[in-house]
């Protein structure tokens, strides 16, 4: 049986080191690259990803049941913004789910304008200064200095070819989008990424 002969099709878009069982994990990486960017992440060995364009996803109008994007859109650029969402609004059926996380911008910003002005070193990504969380010579996720971590929270840890943020969101953003789309707000609410890091927006919304 082919993958769009399967009777609920949910899709996990962007899904970097996050494969979830039960979903078409999506990326634009392979497994083998993956597991070099995430060393210490542990990969299950019966999922795969596949190198779709997410832009133009290989699944009939109306067919897929549900997607996930988690941390995916931030990665948008201006003009493929529009290209992504229509996109989820074309392949879910109705009453299909849209799941989705994004940093929150604002609180970004917020944290910036308020932390230290002490830059200390360039931008490492070599083994060690991941192992150390380098960070510009912070070696920590704390924001309390405007040239550490806060700069991949708001520019992307630059790691790799995917891994720049070229757009950003609020929640009245989001709002706002999804009642252009004509989609219903089951959730919007906030966490912290790892727990205890970006102050991330999550999505539930469902396809009228």
């Amino acid at each position: 049986m082919s993958i769009t002969d399967a009777p609920e099709i949910r899709l996990n878009l962007g899904c970097g080191s996050r494969l979830l069982p039960g979903y078409i994990n999506v990326d634009m990486d392979n497994l083998d690259t993956l597991k070099s960017r995430y060393p210490l992440q542990e990969f299950p060995d019966d999922l795969e990803t596949y190198d779709y364009d997410i832009f133009n996803l290989p699944f009939p109008d109306a067919s897929v049941a549900e997607i996930r994007a988690d941390s995916l859109i931030e990665h948008l650029s201006f003009l493929e913004e529009p290209k992504f969402f229509y996109e989820m609004k074309r392949v879910l059926y109705p009453g299909g789910i849209l799941q989705l996380s994004t940093p929150d911008f604002e609180a970004a910003i917020k944290l910036w304008i308020s932390a230290k002005d002490e830059w200390k070193e360039f931008y490492r990504n070599d083994p060690e200064a991941i192992a150390q969380e380098h960070w510009f010579g912070n070696y920590s996720y704390s924001t309390d200095n405007r040239w550490g971590y806060l700069m991949a929270m708001i520019f992307g840890s630059q790691n790799g070819a995917g891994q720049f943020h070229r757009n950003c969101y609020t929640i009245p953003k989001i709002r706002a989008i999804l009642q252009h789309l004509e989609f219903d707000e089951l959730e919007i609410s906030q966490y912290r990424w790892k727990g205890d890091r970006d102050l991330m927006i999550f999505v539930r919304a469902k396809k009228r």
